[in-house]
């Protein structure tokens, strides 16, 4: 069960990857925004599912497995992060490439900081039965 469901996870995560990557404008300079907030997205998005799941939300293991690991980690990557730096480095911008470090890595912690608040504002909201 937890291999089919990192597959399907997986194979959702990445064609919405693909996808999601085209809709975002490029900008000036090569700056890498689509996959800056694609990365963000999936921090906060991981960061409310992880903490909804263990502070009392049920869901079967395989389902959070596919779609935390699988959906999720397919969806953000660190491999093209780490490309798309070193190719703003080759190119001469490196300033704009420090930029995009300091942005994925303090923003993707802000983030999933603000997914975590949100789910414990969630789990907390439900034990009070006020959703």
């Amino acid at each position: 069960m937890n291999w089919a469901a990192l597959a399907i996870g997986g194979f959702i995560g990445a064609i919405l990857r693909y996808e999601a990557s085209s809709w975002i404008v490029h900008l000036p300079h090569a700056f890498p925004a689509a996959t800056l907030l694609i990365n963000w997205s999936g921090c906060l998005v991981l960061g409310w599912l992880f903490t909804l799941t263990s502070n009392g939300w049920n869901i079967h293991p395989s389902l959070r497995l596919g779609v935390g690991t699988g959906f999720i980690g397919s969806f953000t990557t660190f491999s093209t992060f780490s490309v798309e730096t070193i190719s703003l480095c080759q190119q001469g911008d490196v300033g704009v490439a420090l930029l995009y470090v300091l942005f994925s890595v303090v923003g993707g912690c802000l983030l999933t900081a603000l997914g975590w608040k949100l789910a414990l504002i969630q789990a907390g909201r439900r034990r009070e039965g006020l959703s």
